[in-house]
């Protein structure tokens, strides 16, 4: 039977990934540099962000998702 995370270690799972998001944002994100460095960054972190929510939420695992893909087309 397939483990299934409680309400609790969800919005633990989450709250560490908002504390994780934002200091990669002050570090690398948007807005850092005089280049555009910051913003091909930060689009980056919010892409992986968004997917790695909605991993937690809905649970989700890409990375068999994306492998049962790959073996499809292979």
């Amino acid at each position: 039977m397939k483990r299934r995370q409680g309400c609790l270690e969800g919005l633990l799972e989450l709250f560490m990934l908002n504390v994780v998001f934002d200091w990669l944002q002050d570090n690398f994100g948007f807005g850092r540099g005089p280049s555009c460095f910051g913003c091909g960054c930060g689009c980056l972190l919010l892409i992986i962000f968004i997917f790695m929510a909605c991993g937690i939420i809905f649970g989700t695992d890409w990375f068999r998702w994306t492998l049962s893909l790959f073996q499809r087309f292979v």
